[in-house]
């Protein structure tokens, strides 16, 4: 087993040969043998082990030999302690669940600390082929099938081709320790009924069964590849972005069939849950939204934005006189000239004796009504808004330049005409958008 792993490292992840990385350790048989196969492959890496406090004494025992297996080693530790059970209790959280949350966060700080980007785990093949059969059972799509990743971003697992017989025959061959969890043989957790109870009698039906469900899965992973490339090139097509928000036509998303599935693969990264909601959006009236943790989806005529939530507590801004530039909410430069030099919708110029400082940036207000330039007479707000066919995420996000309580500019779109310079005009203020 050694020489095959001496050769799936190189083969398959030459990164851990490179540079260190943080191996979690239980005691347990597996990552007792997979520190063990680090060491001979003299690979650089640190132990990290967490006391749950889940089992009185048996858990600090766990520590300890830990403790001693890191000193043979000659391999540095990191231990932390859990309260699982409150913290558990306090989350309303299953006990494996909040000790995952724990050990991954805990994790994750530990890395940061010491400037390390890997976490090695010692996932083997059987431990796919139950949460295989654990997704299976709730109900999954394709992601679901493909099990345990081999590699992320930041978490390798190199033993996922090796079986849990391999794991446990090489370490009776090497004569090493290691620690037995009796909750592990506790057939009223899911994945242990599967474990002792579904899987060996898969095994009995079939003798390479196991061989098999890995190469099953790697077809589902090469399927799912082909499947990424494809809806990663059509969203690229559909999703156009304007304005800080994206757009997509209610129409291509209706040609496309089935419908709902592509809407799960294109909302889902933006924390939305309801499809049939969403589904439903592509035919119904405009003004209507669906909203996640955080974005909001709207349908505005023949489109669907999408936009980011906004926080309500950043919409109002001050603008000092002297104030030459600023860069938030937006960047805008203020001067002082002598002559208008060119008009633009992203210029413009006023008469500095009407405003009165500080100027204000915000969002639009109830009531608010302002005096076009080149018309006459004033005109509410929300029916420029209405007229010029602005959507909803397009109002909410319009910012306004305020002189007290009177709209001096919809940035971007309109000035006021009571601001605007006339020939007695004698302080010219210019406002630009960068």
């Amino acid at each position: 087993m050694l020489d095959r792993f001496k050769n799936h490292i190189v083969e398959n992840f030459s990164h851990l040969g490179r540079e260190a990385f943080v191996l979690a350790i239980s005691g347990g048989v597996d990552s007792v043998v997979l520190a063990h196969l680090c060491a001979s492959c003299k690979l650089d890496f640190e132990l990290a082990h967490c006391n749950f406090h889940l089992r009185e004494a048996e858990s600090d025992k766990d520590e300890v030999f830990v403790r001693e297996l890191a000193d043979s080693l000659g391999e540095n530790l990191h231990v932390t302690h859990f309260n699982t059970q409150d913290y558990a209790s306090e989350h309303k959280l299953s006990i494996q669940i909040a000790a995952r949350e724990l050990r991954y966060a805990w994790f994750k700080e530990l890395m940061q600390e010491r400037n390390i980007k890997t976490l090695v785990t010692a996932h083997h093949a059987d431990d796919n082929l139950e949460t295989f059969l654990i997704n299976l059972s709730r109900g999954t799509g394709i992601e679901g099938l493909t099990g345990i990743p081999e590699m992320t971003d930041s978490i390798s697992r190199p033993l996922l081709k090796f079986s849990r017989d391999e794991v446990l025959s090489y370490a009776q061959e090497q004569k090493l320790e290691w620690r037995e969890d009796a909750s592990n043989q506790d057939t009223k957790y899911l994945r242990n009924n599967i474990r002792h109870t579904i899987v060996p009698r898969l095994k009995e039906l079939h003798p390479t069964f196991l061989d098999n469900f890995l190469k099953t899965q790697e077809h589902l992973i090469d399927t799912l590849k082909i499947n990424q490339v494809y809806l990663k090139e059509l969203k690229e097509r559909l999703f156009i972005v304007e304005d800080g928000q994206i757009k997509v036509a209610t129409a291509a998303l209706l040609n496309l069939q089935p419908t709902k599935s592509y809407l799960f693969h294109f909302f889902r990264e933006y924390g939305f849950t309801q499809w049939e909601d969403i589904l439903g959006l592509l035919t119904t009236n405009s003004g209507k939204e669906v909203q996640s943790p955080s974005h909001r989806l709207l349908k505005d005529r023949e489109f669907l934005l999408l936009q980011e939530k906004t926080s309500k507590n950043d919409n109002l801004y001050e603008i000092h006189e002297g104030t030459s530039e600023i860069r938030v909410p937006f960047s805008m430069k203020i001067d002082e000239v002598n002559q208008i030099e060119k008009f633009s919708q992203k210029v413009l110029y006023l008469d500095k004796e009407t405003l009165k400082y500080p100027l204000i940036l915000r969002k639009r207000e109830k009531g608010d009504y302002f005096y076009p330039l080149g018309m006459v007479g004033k005109k509410k707000l929300s029916k420029y808004f209405k007229d010029e066919k602005f959507d909803k995420f397009s109002k909410e996000n319009q910012w306004l330049l305020c002189s007290g309580n009177k709209v001096v500019w919809v940035i971007g779109k309109r000035a006021d005409d009571r601001f605007k310079i006339t020939e007695s005009t004698k302080k010219i203020v210019k406002i630009s958008l960068v």
